[in-house]
C-alpha cells in the first residue's frame, strides 16, 4: 500500500497499470469527491489500467481526512489549498512529467485548480460534476449548508450516510443500480467523523467560487472535458458557465443522471474520457473560435 509524506502527513494513493503503460513519464490521476474515496474509481482504474490497446498507468489519491491517508484532528490541516498541494506533490513524488487528471465534484474543483496553478504538469483535465456552491445565486446557501452539516455531524458524532446517499442528486444511483448505491453508502458510512467535519467546514465552505477564477479560466490553455448530469441541479449552471469561459473545453451532459456519474454509468463515463483522449492524440481537440454570436450567418470574408 503506497504512501508519500507532505505537511507531516502520510497520504495514500493507488498506483495501477504501471507495467502495462507504454509511457512511464505519464499517468491518469483520479481525484475523488467529498462522499467518495479511492474505491469510487474501481470501474475507471480497472478499465484504463487493463485496456487491451490503450492501457494507462492509473493513480488515485486519498485526500487528507480519508483513510488510509492520515486523518488530522486539527482543522488547520484542512483546506482546498492543502488538497491542491497534495495532488501536485503526488505527481512530483512519482517524478512524472505530465498527468491527465480526472476529478469528480470536490476532486473536479482541485482538477480545475491544478490546470490553473500547475499547467506545465497537466496534459488534460476531466471535470465531472463540478460546481457545487460555485454558481453565485446559490453560493451562500451552499456555504451555510456545508457549515450546518459540519456542525450537525460534530454534535451527533455520526455521519448520516443514508441521508446523504438519498440526496436529490444522488438518488439516481439507487434507481439505476441498487448494489452500487449500497456500496457507496456503506463506504461513506466508514468515513471518519472528524475528517468529514473538517472537510465540510474548511474545504467545501471556504473554497473560492469558480467565478473568482474567471480571468484565469478564460486564459487556460489546458484541454478540458466537462461532464455533468442533467439532474445534478447544483452543478448544471456552473458547468455551462465553465464551458463558456474555457476556450479549449467541451461539455457533455448525461441525461437522466445525477452527481455520481462514474458510478451511475461507468461504461459511458469511461468511454467519454477515452474519446476525449483519442481526440487529443489525433490533434482534433481544437480551440473554439472567439467570435460572438450575432447572426445565424458567418461574417463575410469577401474582400
Amino acid at each position: 500500500m503506497p504512501f508519500f509524506s507532505r505537511d507531516k502527513l502520510r497520504l495514500h494513493y493507488l498506483d495501477e497499470g504501471k507495467e502495462a503503460s507504454g509511457n512511464p513519464d505519464s499517468a491518469l490521476l483520479f481525484l475523488h469527491e467529498f462522499g467518495g474515496d479511492t474505491r469510487s474509481w474501481a470501474h475507471q482504474i480497472g478499465f484504463f489500467s487493463q485496456h487491451p490497446v490503450h492501457s494507462r498507468r492509473c493513480l488515485a489519491l486519498s485526500a487528507r481526512g480519508y483513510p488510509p491517508s492520515d486523518v488530522p484532528e486539527a482543522a488547520s490541516h484542512y483546506g482546498w489549498q492543502e488538497n491542491l498541494e497534495d495532488a501536485i506533490a503526488l505527481i512530483q513524488h512519482l517524478g512524472l512529467k505530465q498527468v491527465d487528471v480526472v476529478g469528480l465534484s470536490m476532486g473536479a474543483y482541485i482538477t480545475l485548480l491544478m490546470s490553473l496553478h500547475a499547467p506545465d504538469i497537466i496534459a488534460s483535465c476531466v471535470c465531472a460534476s463540478i460546481g457545487s456552491g460555485g454558481h453565485p445565486p446559490t453560493r451562500q446557501a451552499f456555504i451555510a449548508d456545508a457549515i450546518a452539516s459540519a456542525d450537525a455531524i460534530a454534535s451527533t458524532g455520526k455521519l448520516p450516510a443514508t441521508e446523504m446517499a438519498m440526496a436529490p442528486n444522488r438518488i439516481q444511483l439507487l434507481e439505476k443500480n441498487k448494489a452500487a448505491w449500497q456500496a457507496f453508502r456503506d463506504h461513506l458510512s466508514e468515513h471518519p467523523v472528524i475528517g468529514a467535519v473538517h472537510t465540510l467546514a474548511e474545504v467545501q465552505a471556504k473554497r473560492p467560487g469558480l467565478h473568482d477564477f474567471a480571468d484565469q479560466v478564460k486564459a487556460c490553455d489546458i484541454p478540458t472535458l466537462i461532464l455533468c448530469g442533467d439532474e445534478d441541479e447544483p452543478c448544471l449552471d456552473a458547468s455551462l458557465w465553465l464551458k463558456r469561459q474555457m476556450p479549449l473545453s467541451g461539455l457533455t451532459i448525461f441525461s437522466r443522471s445525477g452527481h455520481l456519474l462514474n458510478l451511475e454509468d461507468p461504461e459511458r463515463f469511461n468511454q467519454a474520457i477515452m474519446d476525449f483522449h483519442t481526440l487529443l492524440a489525433q490533434g482534433k481537440w481544437k480551440r473554439r473560435a472567439n467570435t460572438p454570436f450575432t447572426s445565424m450567418f458567418a461574417p463575410s470574408t469577401d474582400p
